[in-house]
């Protein structure tokens, strides 16, 4: 290392520092060559590479790079995964309620979106004993909430490969950023799975973000209990097959279109089972806890007159079969949209079940793009409300937007905090500005536009959107395209804005 100079060495002669300073000189030229060599040996790698595909391995064949941990969510950063896309989950799950212990094996269907050489998946908790790709053993090293998979060949771009994980353990019930429980949440006789927005990765290993949508065929096996009575098991989509294995049962739910992560679901224990038939012909499947039923006894008839009623304002139902889960959980405080059957921790009113329903067109069918991006789907979902209180003599829509504009609605505490469309954190996504003020934004272009360009916004955008993603310009596009109007002014207003508007 270098070191200070001696109070000896500092009394030199004249002559000594001239020499000094013509070798500094000399030194400085050299470096200077020296630079000037390795930028232009530099320039000539450049051009070399320039010649070669982006990133090949010398002989014009790419190479292969890892798929990035996030998808760059600011809202929830560690979430989702890069180069891939999932196509298809296959979850085999074995659970005991007695004493909460969870085995399972995940067979991940995906398409490489670049040129492969390892990849991220996210899961919480529980242990991974054995993961393959294409049949092949894979590597797997793990770092929190991130599983890193690394196959004996790279992946080549636009190439479909199959990831299977067997893993085990007691799943995690979580606290999300907002303060709510989420993941794998025990019941008083069994279990549930609730995933907004990072529970569910606390019970299979996936691309745990809103924008990676996919198929589900999802078995759960449980034993039958002391009486020899089995539990039930709900899940999304429609129930394919029940096999009594004796002391134990699976039972197999397929989900046909694609399904956000987050509203996966898995529900255990003991419920009344009610089956029919919307107007239109989709099958119902209706699961109350024994517990609730008294207080659910309209949940049967409510489910399809609400579907028909939003058939006729949002389009027609986007799934192949539709249904609720009420079960007794006191103290979860929230109700989630899980795709074709919204669960509810115990028996629902009116207007949640409007709010909960419309999110199978507003968040399970057009899916956020991103967190951002939320509020089309709880703001839609909530003037639904408005809409339904409208529609069934209650109070109008333009009266309740008074109300969350003055202050006096239950509901309008806080709504001025942040605009909608830019929660300040992960632990924001869920509050009042993203629900009520939202709405508001949704009013505010209905009363711009008029009802019958407004009604034809909502039908087309869950037309054009549907089974997919979409985002909040998206949203304005269309606002603007139906309607011929620019309407950048009352967006950066209501959606946008900081402050409280001076009027109404």
């Amino acid at each position: 290392m270098t070191r200070r100079a001696s109070s000896t060495a500092l009394r030199t002669t004249r002559a000594t520092e001239r020499t000094t300073r013509i070798e500094r000189r000399t030194t400085r030229t050299t470096r200077r060559t020296t630079r000037e060599r390795a930028a232009l040996l530099a320039a000539l790698l450049l051009l070399a590479t320039a010649a070669c595909t982006e990133g090949d391995d010398g002989t014009g064949t790419p190479t292969a790079r890892p798929g990035a941990s996030g998808v760059e969510d600011a809202l929830t950063p560690s979430l989702g995964n890069g180069g891939y896309d999932v196509a298809h989950y296959a979850l085999d799950l074995d659970y005991v309620p007695d004493t909460n212990r969870l085995k399972g094996t995940a067979v991940i269907t995906a398409r490489a979106t670049q040129n492969l050489s390892r990849f991220n998946l996210d899961l919480a908790g529980l242990k991974v004993r054995t993961a393959t790709v294409n049949g092949d053993k894979a590597r797997v090293s793990r770092s929190g909430n991130e599983l890193t998979v690394t196959p004996t060949e790279a992946l080549g771009e636009g190439d479909t490969f199959k990831t299977t994980v067997t893993y085990d353990g007691t799943p995690k019930m979580i606290e999300g950023a907002d303060g709510g429980l989420e993941g794998w949440i025990e019941t008083d006789d069994g279990s549930t799975a609730l995933g907004q927005p990072t529970g569910s990765m606390t019970w299979f290993p996936g691309n745990h973000h809103p924008s990676d949508k996919a198929t589900y065929d999802i078995a759960v096996t449980v034993p039958r209990d002391e009486d020899g009575d089995p539990y039930d098991v709900v899940s999304n989509g429609e129930l394919t097959e029940e096999q009594d294995k004796g002391d134990r049962v699976t039972r197999r739910w397929r989900t046909k279109e694609p399904m956000a992560s987050y509203v996966a679901n898995v529900t255990v224990g003991y419920f009344e089972v009610h089956k029919g038939k919307t107007s239109d012909g989709v099958p119902l499947y209706l699961a109350v806890d024994p517990d609730e039923s008294e207080d659910a006894e309209d949940v049967e008839e409510l489910v399809p007159d609400v579907i028909d009623w939003a058939t006729e304002n949002f389009g027609p139902y986007p799934f192949s079969s539709a249904g609720a889960v009420v079960d007794h959980l006191p103290g979860l405080d929230y109700a989630l949209e899980t795709q074709t059957k919204p669960y509810f921790e115990e028996a629902p009113d009116e207007t949640l079940m409007v709010h909960e329903m419309a999110h199978q067109w507003f968040g399970n069918s057009v899916t956020p793009r991103a967190w951002k991006d939320l509020w089309l789907s709880e703001g839609l979902a909530t003037y639904a409300e408005w809409l339904w209180q409208e529609d069934q003599d209650g109070k109008s829509a333009q009266q309740t937007f008074e109300e969350f504009y003055e202050g006096t609605h239950p509901e309008s505490e806080g709504i001025w905090d942040f605009p909608p469309a830019a929660p300040p954190s992960g632990g924001r996504m869920s509050d009042s500005p993203v629900y009520g003020r939202g709405a508001m934004v949704v009013h505010k272009v209905r009363e711009a536009v008029g009802d019958a360009t407004f009604y034809d916004i909502l039908h087309t955008w869950t037309k054009r959107h549907r089974h997919g993603n979409a985002d909040t310009r998206q949203f304005i596009d269309l606002c603007e395209e139906k309607s011929g109007k620019d309407l950048s002014e009352l967006f950066d207003t209501w959606l946008f804005g900081a402050e409280k508007p001076s009027g109404i």
